[in-house]
């Protein structure tokens, strides 16, 4: 039995990096029993079978787990946004980061393309919101230096809208990676998607990665029951004020006293942050307590 981690997962296979080789892999029929499926980013045992095959027998403990895109033991999530074509909604970045809080994973917001446009609003929300924020350009290099200590040793994961540049970054970081990049359409001011499944990778600056479909791959999946119950805490910047509302239970939508709402209007929270969190909160309102959830 050998121990590693599953780089890919494509149609049934399991590509289970050991060390010393990389197996292809079939899971056993008791996870599909069971209702769990391996992920990208597990550590798993494996029974080795010779011809670089082998079988998943064993997933050990995760850190983490997500649904879409379907990864794990995810150390931080890296929402590439910018502020030039594809313009990047705030909401997008709020989601993911939201999401992430959720499941214990940090969150680095890159603004790319800043050889086109600074990105000063998105700039200026992030960093006032605790985030680690940089800009970026994966066509002139800047920024990239700063980003690598942050990423080195730790698995982190790429996403952000279509079309942002998740495949240039990564090309930019190491030049002996190369994923397809996608032509941003001017005529719809968008992407379209070159990352056809989840795959980590192994940088020569001593990161590893995992690039995942863009946004929209975020499903209703994430946006769960825990999500609803714990949403006033992934906003990270809300947790001072969080116990100071004058009602137990307050939504922080717009109730007197509530000390988040007053944080809003004296600019301690960004307006765009709380905004986001309304339309979240919405979108949330509907999951009832007895609902049965998916895992």
């Amino acid at each position: 039995m050998s121990e590693g981690r599953i780089q890919k997962a494509l149609s049934g296979f399991y590509y289970v990096d050991t060390g010393t080789e990389v197996l292809s892999c079939r899971a056993r029929g008791k996870f599909r029993r069971e209702g769990i499926s391996p992920l990208v980013g597990d550590r798993v045992e494996v029974r080795e079978l010779g011809n670089g095959e082998g079988f998943v027998e064993k997933i050990l403990p995760r850190k983490n787990a997500f649904t879409r895109p379907a990864v794990a033991n995810i150390d931080q999530m890296v929402v590439i946004a910018s502020g030039a074509v594809p313009k990047t909604d705030p909401f997008l970045i709020d989601r993911v980061a939201a999401i992430a809080a959720l499941k214990e994973c940090e969150v680095i917001i890159l603004l790319n393309k800043c050889d086109l446009d600074s990105a000063e609003d998105l700039y200026r929300i992030y960093q006032a919101s605790g985030f680690q924020t940089l800009r970026v350009s994966a066509q002139t290099g800047e920024g990239l230096d700063e980003l690598i200590p942050l990423i080195h040793s730790k698995l982190s994961a790429f996403t952000g809208n279509s079309g942002v540049g998740k495949s240039s970054i990564l090309n930019a970081l190491d030049p002996e990676f190369q994923l397809q990049v996608g032509e941003v359409s001017d005529a719809l001011g968008r992407g379209r998607h070159t990352t056809r499944h989840v795959e980590l990778y192994r940088l020569s600056c001593g990161a590893e990665v995992v690039d995942s479909p863009g946004f929209s791959s975020f499903e209703t999946d994430e946006l769960n029951l825990e999500l609803k119950h714990r949403l006033p805490e992934t906003f990270r910047e809300f947790r001072p004020y969080l116990d100071n509302c004058r009602f137990v239970g307050c939504s922080h939508t717009k109730e007197k006293g509530c000390a988040v709402l007053e944080a809003v209007r004296r600019g301690e929270i960004q307006k765009s942050r709380h905004a986001s969190y309304l339309r979240l909160y919405e979108e949330l309102k509907p999951l009832k307590d007895w609902q049965e959830q998916k895992k």
